[in-house]
């Protein structure tokens, strides 16, 4: 189409190219609807009066207006009042309407607050006493409301000043690019702050509310150009800023529990990373920090402690009790039955901080994540497999375990269990081919990695309940686990529900039930207790087995969103 010309020098307004409009469109309009559309639709009256009003508020904003009042409001309801004494004629009730509708008296309203506020900006005084030599100085100004102004300071060792030592990434000085790092700080609100402690000008900058004027001198190295880094991190512990003693600023940090989110925004300073909740609106970051120095802070706090033999044995027999309904007996007085591919005085050694996390939605081709269930003996986690097995038994599988034990006449090869020999299994176990694994009697019992491919090659949902510290060998990219903690309520509450319930106690894997006793109660709170604080990193979801029916309930919900939702996993896992 060609472009519309009203001759040079012509100054015709957006009105008049609307009327010429379709006359010049007819030549390229064929169909005679088209014409009629264009006609009806350019030759609207109120779209004229539009662009006319438009033409003369582009006219009036060039004379740059002022109000002339701003009592709007208040004269028009004086006009009413007149107009209420005069003789009613129609075009005086027309405008006796007109003022008294809501949306004009509003309006009126606006204008008279407008009218009496200046919105130009009013620049601070360049001070009389500048230096010679400050001829870079910066004079700035800040409007600051509740949001902390986001920088830090410290007073250099060698020059004895007071500098920027850190910009908080999304924050008030960050957002105005006015502030850097190394930038000299004079003077606030024209107090001089050379002589006085960081702390001190904090406090200053903490009571300032409003307008804030900084007298600044430029460092040598201000880098504008840094980019927002890409990287998520899990929190594998909780972090209060306000109670730590090594934090520049309090008011900076950024407090967080387990299991939280982070972005990293900036991974400048080696001690203290600059980071947000993911997902959390505000732009601005706060201090958290480094791995590496809570993990040094973590390894220095730990005790080291020694684990008495017969209580570690006992501790890591009691999974096999569960899993190969092993009797209490049994278990105090095998000593040797447990083995695992590393120690759990190694996985005690583990420093927990951050992972570093991508997030994960599973596809219809990918295998399902395997389901690890953990927790104390007694808390439910049989029962709980159990049930989900029966709710869909084409969905969800367990693995079948390995045994070197002889096979019974009502057993099957691959049902009950497999069924090996010894010099096999003992050949399986020096390749690692086994989770968890013992003795018992003379035989071997244990759960194989192959067992868990077994299922998931059946595109099934492995359901996998081991003890805490095999979790972390079974963190790889082909499983991809999803840890569930089953965890007992307060003993009050495990003495009323579990008064009419069984424990397995055996004297052979067969099984048979016994009610709980005290001691099984405490021992299951301790045990509890142990797993979280040893392990407790680890853990996705934590199920409180208050009541069976509605632990199941959750479980299933938390198994569903792991299956249809995003999810945060370590990118290890996707690169490798």
């Amino acid at each position: 189409m060609p472009a519309l010309s009203t001759g040079p020098g012509n100054d015709t307004g957006l009105y008049e190219l609307l009327a010429a409009l379709p006359s010049q469109l007819q030549p390229h309009v064929d169909r005679q609807e088209d014409q009629t559309f264009l006609q009806e639709m350019f030759g609207e009256k109120s779209l004229h009066s539009l662009m006319k009003i438009h033409e003369k508020l582009q006219h009036y904003e060039k004379q740059c207006p002022s109000p002339v009042l701003h009592t709007a409001a208040s004269l028009a309801e004086d006009l009413a009042e007149e107009l209420q004494s005069k003789p009613m004629d129609s075009e005086t009730r027309e405008l006796l309407k007109l003022l008294s509708r809501p949306h004009v008296k509003s309006l009126l309203s606006v204008h008279d607050t407008v009218a009496q506020k200046s919105y130009d900006p009013e620049l601070p005084p360049l001070p009389d006493d500048i230096d010679d030599d400050e001829d870079s100085v910066k004079i700035i100004r800040l409007v600051k409301n509740k949001e902390p102004l986001g920088a830090t300071i410290k007073r250099d060792e060698n020059t004895g000043a007071v500098v920027v030592a850190r910009i908080m990434r999304g924050g008030a000085a960050d957002r105005s690019g006015l502030i850097h790092v190394g930038d000299e700080l004079r003077e606030v609100n024209g107090i001089p702050v050379e002589d006085k402690k960081p702390e001190e000008i904090i406090h200053i900058l903490a009571q300032s509310q409003g307008a804030i004027t900084f007298k600044i001198i430029p460092g040598i190295n201000e880098d504008t150009n840094s980019k927002e880094l890409k990287m998520f991190v899990r929190t594998l512990f909780d972090y209060d800023p306000n109670e730590d003693k090594a934090i520049p600023c309090k008011e900076a940090g950024l407090p967080f529990k387990k299991g939280d989110v982070l972005q990293i925004m900036s991974q400048d300073d080696a001690t203290w990373w600059q980071a947000k909740l993911e997902g959390d609106a505000n732009p601005r970051a706060g201090l958290i920090p480094s791995k590496h120095f809570q993990e040094r802070r973590f390894a220095l706090r730990r005790p080291v402690t020694l684990v008495h033999p017969q209580r570690n044995s006992n501790r890591r027999l009691s999974g096999l009790r569960r899993s190969f309904r092993l009797s209490r007996k049994d278990r105090k007085t095998n000593k040797s039955m447990y083995e695992c591919q590393k120690s759990e005085q190694y996985d005690m050694a583990d420093v927990p901080t951050y992972e570093e996390v991508t997030p994960y939605r599973r596809q219809s081709s990918d295998k399902y994540r395997l389901v690890v269930l953990v927790g104390p003996v007694g808390v439910g986690l049989n029962e709980l497999k159990r049930k989900l097995l029966v709710s869909d038994p084409q969905h969800y599988g367990v693995t079948v375990p390995h045994t070197t034990r002889a096979k019974r006449s009502q057993e099957s090869d691959g049902v009950e269990y497999h069924f090996i020999s010894k010099h096999l299994f003992e050949t399986d176990i020096q390749n690692n081919k086994f989770i968890e694994h013992g003795e018992y009697k003379g035989n071997y019992y244990g759960t194989s990695l192959d067992s868990i491919r077994s299922v998931l090659m059946k595109n099934k949902v492995c359901l996998l309940d081991v003890q805490s510290h095999t979790i972390k060998h079974l963190r790889t990219s082909e499983f991809k686990p999803f840890v569930i903690f089953v965890k007992p309520p307060p003993i009050e509450r495990l003495r009323e529900t579990r008064k009419n319930g069984k424990v397995i106690s055996s004297k052979d894997d067969r099984g048979s039930a016994k009610s709980f006793t005290e001691e099984d109660f405490q021992e299951m709170i301790s045990v509890a207790q142990m797993m979280e604080n040893q392990h407790g990193h680890l853990f996705e979801k934590v199920i409180v087995n208050d009541d069976l029916v509605t632990a199941f309930n959750e479980m299933k919900t938390v198994l569903k969103k792991l299956e249809l939702e995003t999810h945060w996993v370590p990118v290890s896992w996707m690169h490798s």
